[in-house]
């Protein structure tokens, strides 16, 4: 019996992959990454133009794709956009997300709309485009960026934890939805620092098996494992976090 054919990309060359929230912090290293390894990709920002523009110049010239997440008529016209641009989509990421905290007994309607409407709908949306696109040419990859909040619960977090722990199951409802032609999985870091720390965030590393904060890098290699695995791996979490999600 033969084996059935494994739907494997022999690697990111020429891959189009467009990174959602690419200018700064981990998306920047996922799409820097992505460059290295030859995918031709697509920088999305919403506000921060310069830090998107510095990033696809970075990218060998990268092309940069404005939308503010909130609206689905953006993402639709965004998509749109990259396919007049590459006439195709092999990949998507969706990085871009919104971080707060708040105690839960002060959280407001608008708190919980700022986290939710990029974080879970603007996640939902960008998978619905880009899966509409990828169809079009074949399949494709999609991998969200979770967060080990959506793993483990953090008091002052709730509305933010919600939001990615919906991530996680998105990222497995699409999964069957998609298959076979899309996979859908999910990355989520723990601890990657930026800048000086906070205590919480210094608990956090104490904590850490690995004893130390993650690098974007580290995240990106797991997003490049997701975009070159072949359809077999779907739905799947991979917690990039020094072992932090075991304790």
């Amino acid at each position: 019996m033969e084996n059935p054919p494994s739907n494997l990309p022999s690697s990111l060359q020429d891959k189009v992959v467009l990174v959602t929230g690419a200018a700064k912090r981990i998306g920047r290293g996922i799409a820097l990454r992505l460059a290295r390894e030859g995918a031709r990709v697509a920088i999305h920002y919403g506000k921060s133009e310069a830090e998107a523009r510095a990033t696809a110049a970075e990218c060998g010239g990268a092309p940069v794709f404005r939308a503010n997440l909130e609206s689905v008529a953006e993402i639709e016209r965004m998509f749109g956009e990259i396919d007049g641009a590459f006439g195709r989509l092999d990949g998507l990421v969706n990085n871009a997300a919104r971080f707060t905290r708040r105690d839960p007994l002060e959280v407001t309607e608008a708190d919980w709309d700022f986290i939710h409407s990029v974080n879970l709908k603007g996640v939902f949306f960008c998978c619905q485009s880009g899966a509409r696109l990828m169809r079009k040419s074949g399949g494709g990859r999609i991998v969200n960026i979770s967060s080990l909040g959506g793993l483990r619960p953090w008091a002052d977090h709730a509305h933010y934890c919600a939001s990615k722990a919906g991530v996680i199951m998105l990222t497995r409802a699409l999964a069957k939805a998609f298959a076979p032609e899309i996979t859908v999985n999910s990355v989520a870091p723990g601890v990657i620092p930026f800048g000086e720390l906070d205590s919480e965030a210094t608990r956090m590393i104490q904590a850490t098996p690995a004893l130390r904060g993650g690098t974007p890098d580290e995240v990106a290699g797991a997003v490049v494992y997701f975009l070159g695995a072949s359809n077999f791996i779907t739905g799947q979490i991979m917690a990039v976090d020094g072992g932090l999600s075991q304790r």
